[in-house]
């Protein structure tokens, strides 16, 4: 049986996708980059992440980048200058572009969830 973690109440999931370019490894296996953040709506840090990226290598680097920010304090243009400054994959401006579809359904889950 597998041990599921045990999330909390306060953490919630938010994933956005956008289009890979034509010319990486990942697009021969999907058409899209998934990105999600696992965010403690009460802190508002990133617990954890994912992308739907084929490198193992890549997925912890991203993890190293995002995983422990304040996304309610700083909001997620360091996390776009420090993917812009240390990642330099085909698939860079894809995935900003949906780390920021996951700001907007953050920040629209906040709008109508917290009172």
């Amino acid at each position: 049986m597998r041990k599921v973690r045990d999330f909390g109440e306060d953490t919630v999931y938010f994933v956005s996708y956008a289009k890979l370019p034509s010319d990486t490894a990942a697009t021969y296996v999907h058409k899209v980059v998934g990105v999600g953040f696992l965010i403690n709506t009460k802190t508002g840090i990133i617990e954890d992440m994912m992308v739907t990226l084929i490198s193992d290598l890549v997925k912890d680097f991203l993890a190293y980048l995002i995983i422990g920010y304040n996304i309610d304090r700083d909001g997620i243009d360091g996390i776009i200058e420090k993917i812009e400054s240390r990642f330099f994959g085909y698939s860079q401006k894809a995935v900003i572009v949906a780390i920021k579809g996951v700001y907007r359904r953050y920040l629209k889950w906040k709008e109508e969830n917290i009172k």
